[in-house]
C-alpha cells in the first residue's frame, strides 16, 4: 500500500546505524496511528527526549536532529530505539561502558553488532555534564520537578471541561494545548528512567562482589509509591466488593462482555454502590490501558469492560493474597536485608557509603520513573478524549464507523475536515485502517544494523516456526523477581481476555504494561517473552513478591498452555515439568 499516506520513516545513516525494538517495544508494541504520532510523539515526547539528551545528559555536541532526534524513531511503521545513542550514554558516563549498556538491553542476543569506537563518542564536556547529573542521582535526589508534573497531570484531568459543549475547533485547540506539557513531562520521564537505572546498577555490582548476587533484586523490591502498581491495589478493593455481594457476583458470572452496561442498568443497591466506586476508579486510573501511548487505543475510561475483565479474575483470589499485604512484606524484607548488608560493609567505608547512597537512590527513582510515566499518560489521555469527541460526532454524521477512527488522519487533515475541505473522509480512513491492519500483521526486525529491509519483505507475525517445548525443556530468560514457583502455565496474549487465568496459575505473556499488571495479583508467577531491566513486569512483580522471568524469548509459543512449569526468578530459568 505504498500509495497510502503514512508516517514517514526515519533516515538510517552511517553515524546512527544501530536501532532496536528492545524496550520501546513495550511502549509502542503496535504501529502508532498517524494522529497519535502527530500530536503526542512528533511534537511532544520526541521533543522532550531531545531536551533531556541535550540539557541533562550532555548530548549537545552530537548533532541530534531537533525535529526527529536520533534517540527513537520509526522504520516500516514501527517504533525503534536508537541503540547507537544509548551506547553513547555508556561511553560517556563515568564508570560505565557501551558493552555494559548492551548487556542490560540485549543480554547475550546473537544479533547485537560489536561496539566500534569512534572519536566523536567521547566528550569531556559531555562526561562532565553526566557527572553532574550522577551527583544528583546519587546525592541530591531532589524531586521538585517530578512533583510539579504530577500536580499538572492531575489538574489536566480534574479541569477537563464538558467536551460535548466545545466545538470542533475548540477540541483541537485543547488537544494541541497539551503538546508543551507532554514535551516537558517526557523530558522528565527520560530523566527519571535514566536515574532509575543507576542505583540498582550499583547495588547489583556490590552484591555480586560480596557473593550475594540474588540479594540485589530483593533490595529494589517493596519500594512503595510505585504508581504502576496502584491500579492493582484499587482493583483489589473492587474485587473484594464483588466477592462479598451475591448480586455483583451473579452479574459478573454472566460474562465480562457488556458487564459495565449491565451494572449501570441495575437498580440493585450493591450495583449502584459499585458503579460509584468504579467511576471514582476511572477518574483516577482511566487513562491506563493496553498500548496507552497511542491515542488510537482504548483505555479503561473509554472501555470499562477492560477493567472489569481484570477484576473478574482478581475476585477469584483468596483474601489472604492482598497485594497491599504482599507489598508490605517485601518492604519489610528489603529494609532488614539493607541493614544487614550495610553493616556487613563496615570494614570498607567507601563501598559502604556508595552502597547506602545507591539504596537511597533506587528508593527515590525507581518509583519516580513509574510516576513520571503515570503523569504523562494522564495528559496524553486528555488529548485522546478531546479528539475522540470529534470522532464521535463524525460517527453521528456517518463519516466514520467508530470515534477512534479519527486517529487514522493526520492533524492537518482533521483541521481541513473541520473546515469542510476533506471530501470522502470515509474512503481515506478506510484505506488507512487497512494499511494499519496490514502493518500489525508484520514481525518487525528486532535489530537494525545499518540496513533495513522494506517492510514488504518482513515475515508475518507467527509465521516463524516455534517448536513447542516438552517435558524437561528449559527456557532461559532474565531474572526479574526472586523466588521459585511451580504451577500451571496459562498463555494469555491479550489483557482484555484473561479468562483462562485462575488463581495460582503462571501468567505467560508476550509483554506487559500497566494494563497487564493487575493480573499479577491472581498469578503465582510471571513469564514474559520480552522485557528490559526496569520493565513494568519486573517492577510490579517485585512490589508483590511474585517470581518473574523476562526476556524468555518465544515463551508464549514454546510453553504449552496448561503445562506444569517451574519458574526460577533467581536464575531466569523456566522448566517445563
Amino acid at each position: 500500500m505504498a500509495d497510502v499516506r503514512w508516517i514517514a520513516d526515519n533516515e538510517l545513516t552511517e553515524k546512527w546505524p544501530f536501532w532496536t525494538r528492545a524496550n520501546v517495544g513495550e511502549v509502542l508494541p503496535q504501529p502508532p496511528s498517524p494522529l497519535g504520532w502527530d500530536l503526542v510523539w512528533e511534537n511532544g515526547t520526541l521533543a522532550g527526549w531531545y531536551d533531556c539528551a541535550v540539557n541533562r545528559l550532555g548530548y549537545g555536541d552530537v548533532g541530534l536532529d531537533e525535529k526527529r532526534p536520533q534517540v527513537a524513531g520509526l522504520f516500516g511503521g514501527y517504533a525503534y530505539l536508537c541503540a547507537t545513542s544509548i551506547r553513547l550514554f555508556g561511553v560517556r558516563t563515568p564508570g560505565m561502558t557501551a558493552e555494559a549498556i548492551d548487556l542490560a538491553y540485549f543480554g547475550d542476543h546473537p544479533d547485537v553488532p560489536p561496539y566500534v569506537h569512534e572519536d566523536w563518542h567521547e566528550s569531556e564536556a559531555g562526561t562532565a555534564t553526566l557527572a553532574a547529573w550522577l551527583a544528583w542521582v546519587m546525592g541530591t535526589m531532589e524531586q521538585d520537578e517530578l512533583e510539579a508534573d504530577r500536580l499538572d497531570g492531575l489538574a489536566a484531568r480534574r479541569d477537563r471541561p464538558d467536551l460535548i459543549a466545545l466545538d470542533d475547533t475548540e477540541l483541537v485547540a485543547r488537544a494541541r494545548s497539551f503538546e508543551p506539557l507532554i514535551r516537558r513531562m517526557f523530558d522528565q520521564h527520560i530523566n527519571q528512567s535514566g536515574a532509575a537505572s543507576i542505583g540498582p546498577g550499583v547495588i547489583g555490582t556490590v552484591c555480586n562482589a560480596i557473593g550475594q548476587p540474588t540479594a540485589a533484586m530483593r533490595l529494589v523490591a517493596g519500594l512503595g509509591g510505585v504508581d504502576s502498581a496502584a491500579p492493582s491495589y484499587a482493583m483489589w478493593h473492587l474485587s473484594r466488593t464483588v466477592r462479598d455481594s451475591s448480586a455483583l457476583t451473579a452479574l459478573l458470572d454472566e460474562g465480562v462482555d457488556g458487564v459495565a452496561d449491565r451494572l449501570r442498568a441495575s437498580d440493585h443497591p450493591d450495583a449502584v454502590g459499585f458503579v460509584a466506586e468504579l467511576d471514582d476508579f476511572l477518574v483516577e486510573f482511566g487513562s491506563r490501558g493496553p498500548n496507552e501511548w497511542d491515542i488510537h487505543s482504548d483505555t479503561w475510561e473509554t472501555r470499562p469492560d477492560l477493567v472489569l475483565a481484570l477484576v473478574d479474575r482478581m475476585r477469584l483470589t483468596a483474601d489472604d493474597r492482598s497485594p497491599v499485604d504482599e507489598q508490605a512484606a517485601r518492604e519489610a524484607e528489603r529494609e532488614q536485608l539493607s541493614g544487614e548488608l550495610v553493616d556487613a560493609l563496615a570494614a570498607d567505608p567507601e563501598t559502604q557509603g556508595q552502597f547506602a547512597a545507591a539504596l537511597a537512590s533506587a528508593k527515590v527513582f525507581v518509583p519516580g520513573r513509574e510516576r513520571s510515566k503515570t503523569t504523562i499518560i494522564r495528559v496524553i489521555h486528555e488529548v485522546r478524549m478531546a479528539m475522540w469527541e470529534i470522532g464521535r460526532r463524525a460517527v453521528e454524521r456517518g463519516d466514520l464507523d467508530e470515534p477512534r477512527d479519527l486517529c487514522m488522519l493526520f492533524i492537518d487533515e482533521i483541521e481541513r475536515y473541520i473546515d469542510g475541505e476533506l471530501p470522502d473522509v470515509r474512503t481515506v480512513v478506510a484505506r488507512r485502517k487497512a494499511h494499519h491492519d496490514w502493518l500489525r500483521t508484520l514481525e518487525p526486525p528486532f535489530i537494525i544494523d545499518g540496513v533495513m529491509p522494506p517492510n514488504t519483505e518482513w515475515p508475518k507475525k507467527g509465521s516463524a516456526e516455534v517448536a513447542t517445548g516438552s517435558t524437561g525443556d528449559v527456557l532461559v530468560g532474565n531474572p526479574g523477581c526472586p523466588g521459585v514457583y511451580r504451577g500451571r502455565a496459562r498463555v494469555v496474549l491479550d489483557p482484555s481476555d484473561p479468562s483462562v487465568l485462575e488463581p495460582g496459575d503462571v501468567l505467560v505473556a508476550p509483554m506487559t504494561d500497566p494494563a497487564w499488571t493487575p493480573l499479577f495479583v491472581t498469578a503465582g508467577a510471571v513469564v514474559v517473552d520480552v522485557g528490559a531491566a526496569l520493565s513494568h513486569a519486573i517492577i510490579v512483580s517485585r512490589e508483590l513478591g511474585i517470581p518473574c522471568v523476562v526476556s524468555a524469548t518465544n515463551a508464549t509459543g514454546k510453553i504449552p498452555d496448561g503445562a506444569q512449569i517451574e519458574v526460577d526468578g533467581d536464575t531466569g530459568r523456566v522448566t517445563i515439568l
